[in-house]
Order: structure tokens, then C-alpha cells, then sequence
């Protein structure tokens, strides 16, 4: 059976650089651009996995606050931009569905929509595969639109639980306006369980 082509590298049409200008534009006005850092970081986590880390926007400004990050992104020309701007930071070119970085960290950020870019049929064994780099008791934090034919969050939630994690908390924004039924974006919160599954 042929594998599905993954709707981010099918779809992409800008490079890092013209994915990140208009987050700069918005910062040099004085915008606070950095939403998904600020409730990342607000878990007081020491270590953060920026899984589908794209240009590093998230792993960049986690990085400057002193938490230990390190990114992972299928698509070469967003990590290019991620490593120009910030070459102190790990960031590997590899899927999330396999990769095995050998160590664990307090929480996983899945921001930017990754987990409706992921390669269909595949999002099942990358949430697996995040579990296995979280501690026990570790965050997965994921942040997706919600639309027809789109991940929904029922299934989300199905996948989540197979691999161990249990529902923390639920928002409709990064700066935590409360989830309603019916809302167009869902930022969740995901706990690891203690003890293995």
C-alpha cells in the first residue's frame, strides 16, 4: 500500500524565513507574538520537546527563558531558518512518527497545527512516540483547528488515551479562553500517566 504524501510538505508554499515575517512584523509593533511559549512555559517545565517545531518560533522563545529544547521537524526548509536563527538549539530533520532521541523531557509542544499536518493514518503511532519522550507525569500540549475532515478532538482524545495520557486541561486559545462545544480551535493538555501503560 502507497503511503499518503504528508499534506504539510504537499501543501507548503512559503519558505521559513516568509513563514516568519509576518510574526517579526507583528513583534517590532509591539505585539506580544508569543502566546504559545507563554502557556508552554507556564507549566513551569524544565525540558520541552517542540515536536513539528517548523522554524523554531515556540523552541526559540522557550530556549531564551532558560528551558532546555529541542526540535523536531519533517520539512528541511523551515529547520533551515531554525538553525540560522538559533544554532545553539538541537533541531533534527525527522519524522515524528519514528524518531528515538534516546531521553525524555517534561513536556511535548505541538503547536502550529502539527497534529492535522501529520501524515494520515500516522496519528495514532506519533502520539505513541511522544508519550515514550515524556517522564511520567509529563504534558503533551497540542494546539489544532478544528474543521470538516479534520482531526476531530473525540478522536484526539481516543489517541491520547491509548497512549496513556489522561485529559488535563482544555482551551479554545494559547491565552486560555475557556473551551466551549463547537469552537474552531482547541488547545489541550494531556497528562502522562505514572506508570507505564
Amino acid at each position: 500500500m502507497t503511503r499518503p504524501p504528508n499534506p504539510w510538505l504537499a501543501t507548503r508554499s512559503r519558505d521559513g524565513d516568509a513563514y516568519d515575517e509576518p510574526y517579526e512584523r507583528r513583534a517590532a509593533a509591539g505585539e506580544d507574538v508569543h502566546g504559545e511559549a507563554n502557556f508552554v512555559s507556564s507549566y513551569g517545565v524544565r525540558s520541552v520537546l517542540d515536536a513539528g517545531c517548523g522554524t523554531g518560533r515556540v523552541g526559540r522563545e522557550l530556549a531564551r527563558r532558560g528551558i532546555d529544547v529541542v526540535g523536531v521537524d519533517l520539512d528541511p526548509t523551515m529547520l533551515a531558518t531554525a538553525r540560522r536563527k538559533a544554532p545553539g538549539i538541537a533541531w533534527h530533520n525527522e519524522d515524528l512518527e519514528t524518531i528515538d532521541l534516546g531521553r525524555t523531557f517534561e513536556a511535548v509542544a505541538m503547536a502550529g497545527n502539527v497534529m492535522i499536518f501529520l501524515t494520515p493514518g500516522s496519528e495514532g503511532r506519533v502520539v505513541a512516540n511522544m508519550a515514550n519522550h515524556l517522564e511520567p507525569g509529563g504534558l503533551l500540549i497540542a494546539g489544532f483547528q478544528l474543521a470538516a475532515g479534520k482531526l476531530t478532538l473525540a478522536r484526539y482524545d481516543e489517541l491520547t488515551a491509548a497512549a496513556g495520557f489522561e485529559l488535563a486541561e482544555r482551551f479554545a486559545t494559547w491565552e486560555r479562553e475557556p473551551w466551549v462545544g463547537g469552537a474552531s480551535y482547541a488547545v489541550s493538555v494531556h497528562r502522562k500517566g505514572r506508570t507505564n501503560q
